[in-house]
């Protein structure tokens, strides 16, 4: 099957082929043909399927008959983050290049006066998340009575992070007659429940199982004797230098550790940049832009960034943590091995880590095949040499204050990377 059996008009096609794209996704060649036909959809699948384009290419078809009134926009996409919203947007704009249609993109971080001048000129389609659109409708500036066609986005992650109750009341303002595109990872009893409210006799489009992770990932898992941070640490640079790895997300559950791991991954002359919910609006958008660059080669990340990012060429994903949520695992490596390419993901757990990677195993109905670093010490527990006055020194091995990764101690003192002569190019930049 082609894009051209879709549907879909030529101009659409043809911003399709300048994308580089040729074969729809099996979520796009299930959800595109039903969109068209006005029904609601339900569409359940892992991330990194084509997903975004399922829905934005036949809105694009549909957006291309009619006008937009002022602050009455024609359909709304809902998306749980500000990354995520940015991204669609970026879709968008890419696949309607051919069509004059409006957009607008309502998140936090960017100012009122901006998003008022173009909500009155009139949109095609608003993309927001679900705090600042509902802020803009209190204030009046947003009229809900022109909309024909609602995309609710990652509804599982909206559950996960509490905007349930936002989703709810935007599908109570608009209007009853709408056309509704339902899209979730995971179908939980409140997901199933807001569907069977508000949905009209939806066409269910499954792509895979949503506990399944995909076949162009190469999953391995670093097991650790110890929690110990700092042997942690080690262990993540000296994966790193044996990995030669391009580039990476790494992540981590805790915002204030992905700042800790950020600066220390800095500290030894690597290139990375933390990303989290903490830190303002034009700092993330500006990060992201740096790592899709390539000027940034690491980025350390919570869970903010752990679904819907399109960087296809991310050749790792290091998860610094085990997730404490067995479904966020697949999640976090779904941002490698992307678009047919092949992709590596690396778990590193310690033994405080054992219910939540038993979770995960369970879920995946097999072990984690196991991870070895090749001629390192800090995996395992040094011990403090015994004191032996007696004993003639040997010139060779300088003797330290304490005996714990003696080897790699020396090492990082020879260029403060700890990395020795080893370290790949692009950690010295």
């Amino acid at each position: 099957m082609t894009f051209d059996d879709l549907g879909l008009d030529p101009k659409t096609l043809k911003a399709i082929a300048e994308s580089g794209y040729t074969e729809p996704t099996p979520i796009q060649a299930g959800a595109i043909p039903k969109v068209l036909q006005g029904q609601d959809v339900l569409g359940i699948a892992q991330t990194g399927t084509g997903k975004t384009a399922s829905f934005t290419l036949p809105m694009i078809e549909i957006l291309s008959q009619g006008r937009a009134k002022a602050r009455m926009p024609r359909s709304m996409i809902i998306e749980p983050t500000r990354e995520l919203a940015a991204q669609v947007a970026e879709n968008f704009e890419k696949y309607a290049k051919y069509h004059k249609l409006s957009m607008a993109l309502l998140i936090g971080g960017v100012s009122f006066g901006d998003q008022d001048k173009k909500l009155m000129q009139g949109v095609d389609v608003l993309i927001a998340t679900p705090g600042r659109l509902l802020d803009q409708f209190d204030r009046g500036k947003i009229l809900m009575s022109g909309v024909q066609l609602l995309v609710i986005d990652e509804a599982d992650r909206m559950l996960d992070m509490g905007f349930m109750p936002d989703i709810e009341k935007i599908f109570k303002i608009t209007p009853f007659t709408r056309q509704t595109l339902f899209f979730s990872a995971t179908m939980p009893p409140e997901i199933k429940r807001i569907v069977d409210t508000f949905l009209h006799n939806p066409a269910k489009v499954e792509v895979s199982r949503p506990e399944s992770t995909a076949k162009t990932v190469s999953q391995f898992l670093l097991s650790l004797p110890a929690n110990d941070a700092k042997a942690k640490r080690s262990a993540l640079r000296q994966v790193m230098i044996q990995e030669k790895l391009k580039n990476a997300i790494l992540f981590c559950n805790r915002k204030r550790d992905v700042d800790i791991v950020a600066k220390s991954l800095k500290k030894h002359k690597i290139s990375a940049e933390p990303i989290h919910g903490d830190l303002a609006q034009s700092i993330r958008t500006e990060t992201l832009a740096r790592f899709k660059d390539g000027k940034t080669k690491i980025l350390v990340a919570s869970d903010v960034a752990a679904r819907g990012l399109d960087i296809p060429d991310v050749s790792h994903v290091l998860n610094y943590d085990v997730p404490f949520h067995a479904e966020d695992y697949v999640h976090r490596i779904g941002r490698t091995g992307r678009a047919g390419r092949k992709g590596t993901a690396i778990t590193i757990s310690t033994p405080i880590d054992h219910k939540a990677l038993a979770a995960i195993e369970a879920m995946l109905k097999k072990p984690i095949p196991k991870y070895s670093l090749q001629g390192i010490s800090d995996t395992k527990k040094s011990q403090k040499p015994k004191h032996t006055p007696n004993k003639t020194k040997h010139p060779s091995r300088p003797h330290h204050k304490s005996g714990k990764n003696q080897d790699r101690v020396t090492s990082e003192k020879s260029n403060g990377t700890g990395f020795g002569g080893d370290m790949p190019d692009f950690f010295k930049t």
